[in-house]
Order: C-alpha cells, then structure tokens, then sequence
C-alpha cells in the first residue's frame, strides 16, 4: 500500500493572477502521486497581534489547524524587495504563534521562488529560508530553486512552457516527496 502526504502549499503572492499561483498549480498536476498538494490561502489571515492570542480569529484557527494537519509545507514566492511578502510572513507568525504552540514545528518543507527578473527571487528564498530554520522546519536542502523569466514561464492553459524547466520541477518535486518520506517515517 502507498503512503500519500498532504502538502500545504503557501503562495507569497495574493494576486488573482500571479505568476506564483500558476506555479503552485501547476506544481500540484507534476508531482508525484504521494504528494497531495493543496493550497491553503494566507490573504484572510489579520496581522497577527498578541493581544488576539487568548480568542484568535476564526481566520487564523483555520490556518492553524490546515498546517498541523499537513505532513509537509510547500513555499511558492515572489520576491519582495529583497524579501518575502508580509502577507507570508505574517502567515509565519499567526501559525508559529504563540510560543509553544508552533504549527509549523518538524514539519518537512521546501521553497520555491520565482519572479520576472533573472535572480528568480533569490533574496526572497534566502530570507525564508531563514525563518523557516528558527521554526524547526527541516528544509529540503538541494535542489534550490530560483526560477526567472516569469513572465515567459507557463502555457496559454497553465502549463510549463519549456521542458527543460519542466524536468526540473519534476527533478525537485521526487526530491521533496523523499525528502517528507525521510521525516515522516
């Protein structure tokens, strides 16, 4: 019998029509079986504030217990000035949040930046990736993955536009679903 591991998958971007949207959903028609990518949206989430941690939104219950019921979690970004969008980090403090209570706590992950530009987000994964490590998220060190030229990146129907890009989300993608077998078993 096959093991299947429910990934959540954060987009950086809110845009209806971002590029890392499409990545993300396009992600989930590549990988493999195993691997049940599901995204779990971040845009509803209020800032996080302490003084809410007593009766915390209803928003952020949801966020909350869609994370602990992952076995893994799966970043799609764009690149923000250097960084990550606030709409992510702040879905990294209301589900770190409050101490002791870490959603994100040994869950298996791995982060995927794409941008228009040739750095493909750079900055933006190099800081997640620095959060990440202070949640105790054992991030899939190699492949990284910096994907440029978003603009050009996917078909008219959502697909991949060029194989060789193709092969390596999939290349990435098998790596991820041993990377969540090793820590999940």
């Amino acid at each position: 019998m096959s093991t299947s591991y429910r990934v959540a998958v954060l987009v950086g971007s809110l845009r209806k029509g971002s590029f890392n949207r499409k990545l993300a959903l396009a992600l989930a028609k590549l990988a493999p079986a195993e691997l049940q990518l599901q995204i779990v949206e971040i845009g509803d989430l209020p800032f996080y504030n302490e003084d809410e941690a007593a009766a915390p939104p209803a928003a952020w219950t949801r966020f909350r217990e869609a994370i602990k019921g992952s076995d893994a979690v799966l970043f799609v970004s764009p690149e923000y000035n250097r960084s990550i969008p606030g709409a992510l980090k702040n879905a990294l403090d209301v589900g770190s949040r409050p101490y002791g209570h870490n959603a994100f706590d040994g869950k298996p992950a791995a982060v995927f930046t794409l941008s228009p530009g040739a750095l493909g987000g750079f900055g933006a994964n190099h800081h997640l990736r620095q959060v990440l490590a202070c949640l105790n998220t054992p991030l899939l060190p190699s492949p990284e993955v910096y994907l440029g030229g978003a603009g050009e990146m996917f078909t008219a129907e959502g697909g991949i536009a060029k194989p060789e890009t193709e092969a390596f989300l999939r290349k990435v993608l098998t790596a991820f679903a041993s990377w969540v077998r090793k820590h999940k078993e």
